[in-house]
């Protein structure tokens, strides 16, 4: 399921002329022409997949937006670390923009913290409810909207390709950083809760610091038959290359939500568009769903999947 925002709910918060925010958040819009739109960002600057993303949201303003030249952006880049989303959090909240695009959990924590009035776009948000950030997917109140990204389902997807790739293993790891991503504890709580009967054993990897992840990664490869999965995690996309280089550097089957794994040598990829999902937070104006009492369009879950394989894997058949 996802909790999404409508086209009139965004114009809203721009200073259209249809009323979806609460007025308390419209009281915080800038009186001059000029509006400004945060942004902040899990990742790093540099990461090409997040500059995409970021392109697909400026340019579904343009086609959105009449005057969109007098739309400020302002960004912020956390590149994974904690202290720097409740920093960055901070600054953004003082500016008073009129939305705050936020991605990845520590950051919409922080903001959450900070503020109940400034609309909030989550990008890829994960376990909203659990995590404490909405009431619920159908009615998620307050000033949060956004698409969830993923769910155990795929999860059970991804052993699944594992499986298709390597007939041989027989258990699979996830591997995450808990202070960036808490939510997979609920994820494979609700995984064990369900005794779905799966391709592989499933087993959490939780890691701290790049040392952590490369010891961890290395012993879980120690031992054959077992299979990575890395999740949408700002930890793991920020040292996604090293952990492709371990993982085929240790002929480990692995499969990642980043293009980039399979882009750095990794096995495979397969996750939701990130791209089309970024210019659905502006451009979309009706999805299958509805328009609940707090301007929030509820609707299902990212359908467009995106496979890819590195072409080193395939053919060295790991």
């Amino acid at each position: 399921m996802t909790v999404t925002i409508g086209r009139r709910e965004l114009l809203a918060a721009l200073g259209g002329t249809v009323a979806a925010w609460p007025l308390a958040a419209r009281a915080q819009q800038q009186k001059s022409d000029m509006r400004t739109v945060g942004v902040i960002m899990s990742v790093a600057e540099t990461d090409t997949e997040s500059q995409a993303r970021i392109a697909a949201f400026r340019a579904g303003f343009e086609e959105l937006w009449k005057e969109s030249e007098k739309i400020h952006f302002e960004y912020r880049w956390t590149a994974g670390r904690v202290e720097l989303a409740t920093q960055y959090a901070r600054e953004m909240v003082a500016l008073a923009p009129a939305v705050i695009l936020a991605n990845g959990t520590p950051v919409i924590a922080a903001l959450l913290q900070l503020t109940t009035s400034i609309p909030i776009v989550c990008a890829l948000l994960n376990d909203p409810v659990s995590l404490g950030f909405v009431k619920s997917l159908s009615q998620p109140g307050g000033n949060v909207t956004g698409f969830t990204f993923i769910n155990p389902e795929l999860i059970g997807k991804w052993m699944n390709l594992l499986k298709d790739s390597n007939p041989s293993l027989t258990r699979s790891a996830l591997l995450f950083n808990p202070n960036t991503a808490p939510f997979y504890r609920n994820f494979l709580s609700e995984i064990e809760a369900a005794h779905r009967p799966g391709p592989l054993d499933l087993a959490a990897m939780p890691v701290g610091s790049l040392e952590e992840m490369e010891k961890a990664i290395i012993d879980f490869a120690r031992m054959s038959g077992g299979g990575l999965i890395i999740g949408p995690d700002s930890f793991t996309i920020v040292h996604i290359e090293r952990i492709a280089q371990l993982a085929a550097s240790n002929r480990l089957s692995a499969v990642s939500v980043y293009r980039a794994f399979a882009a750095a040598g990794g096995l495979m990829s397969y996750g939701p568009d990130t791209t089309d999902i970024f210019r659905r937070y502006v451009v979309w104006a009706r999805y299958d769903g509805h328009i609940s009492s707090d301007g929030c369009l509820c609707g299902p879950h990212p359908e467009r999947c995106e496979p890819g394989r590195s072409a080193c894997a395939t053919a060295d058949k790991v």
